[in-house]
């Protein structure tokens, strides 16, 4: 079971992360150690060639792995990225995206997670990342 609800997780994407939320990204579902959240498709994500700009999936991807690493640890503001990896695979479609990300190790001070994103049901990237946690207590 997750440490934060996904309704939780959204007023923190509404008030905490004002970009992320500017562009519509929510949280559609959460699990321990697992989160999927959606990218709406719209003009303001796109770039030249009408396909959606990387910088929206990175973002897609980053806002995904934060949700996994609250799902075990709660509500912990000072989690940060430490390192991001994307891969960009195929040219999404024009519909929405969907981001699938796991946790791939929890360590005391480190996370590394996984994120799939998804236009239709095609494979469109693949990220990695590693968050870095607070001390607790």
């Amino acid at each position: 079971m997750s440490k934060v609800s996904l309704e939780k997780f959204n007023d923190i994407l509404r008030s905490e992360l004002p970009s992320a939320a500017e562009v519509g990204i929510y949280l559609r579902e959460i699990d321990e150690g697992k989160a999927a959240l959606v990218l709406p498709y719209t003009e303001i994500s796109l770039r030249p060639g009408g396909t959606i700009a990387g910088p929206f999936m990175m973002m897609l991807a980053d806002v995904c792995m934060f949700a996994v690493v609250l799902s075990l640890l709660g509500e912990i503001k000072l989690a940060v990225t430490t390192s991001l990896n994307i891969n960009f695979l195929r040219k999404p479609s024009e519909c929405d995206l969907l981001a699938k990300g796991n946790i791939i190790k929890m360590g005391k001070r480190l996370a590394v997670v996984e994120v799939s994103i998804y236009s239709d049901k095609d494979l469109v990237a693949h990220a990695t990342g590693t968050y870095s946690i607070p001390p607790q207590g």
